[in-house]
């Protein structure tokens, strides 16, 4: 089984970036192949809604975004991860987001079944960290990753979201949110019932 990781965060050593890594090696623990993409490493300009997608489900710019779509696609099971800005996903994390426009118009507008190359069902896990205490930071982007998962006709299968964190590598001092990171990523793979709603973990350091 393959898992790609995404990491939306613009910081290295980030805290979203360090669960992702545990949940990665969750996954890898139970015989999972796992690839790991750092979103700042590709050049992803934002969608200009020239609705030329709506003729070929094609997106005309020319970046990097088709390459790590590529991949997400090419998963039987994906991890995102982003810090929260601004009470929802990071500014990398919703450029690429709204990129996948062409893939709702191919849906959509064109009105044809999207082929993933990795098959079967993709389900997807979700990170999120922020500084705030206040568990509302997390709505928007619960909403957000839900909306985009739907387009990518993807089960959203788990969050990890934890909260009052704020310095580079802090998420290491506390081992819970660690081990719920390998628990979670470990249970993707292994749990063979979708469940009806996502797995929800909300943790206040």
């Amino acid at each position: 089984m393959k898992v790609v990781g995404i990491s939306a965060s613009p910081r290295f050593n980030s805290n979203s970036d360090i669960l992702l890594k545990s949940a990665l090696d969750g996954a890898k623990s139970a015989g999972a192949e796992i690839e790991y993409i750092r979103m700042c490493d590709y050049k992803i300009l934002p969608c200009i809604e020239c609705n030329n997608c709506y003729a070929d489900g094609i997106c005309p710019i020319d970046d990097d975004y088709q390459k790590v779509l590529d991949k997400a696609l090419g998963a039987q099971r994906l991890i995102f991860a982003t810090p929260v800005f601004f009470m929802t996903v990071c500014a990398q994390a919703k450029t690429f987001i709204d990129r996948n426009q062409n893939i709702w118009a191919y849906r959509n507008i064109l009105k044809r079944p999207l082929v993933r190359t990795g098959g079967g069902d993709l389900r997807a896990m979700v990170i999120a960290v922020g500084g705030s205490r206040s568990r509302k930071m997390f709505d928007c982007v619960r909403l957000t990753m839900k909306t985009w998962l739907d387009v990518l006709d993807a089960h959203y299968a788990a969050n990890l979201f934890v909260s009052k964190v704020n310095d580079a590598g802090e998420i290491r001092k506390n081992q819970k949110a660690m081990d719920e990171a390998y628990r979670l990523g470990r249970e993707l793979i292994t749990t063979e019932t979708l469940p009806e709603k996502p797995v929800d973990v909300e943790l206040v350091i």
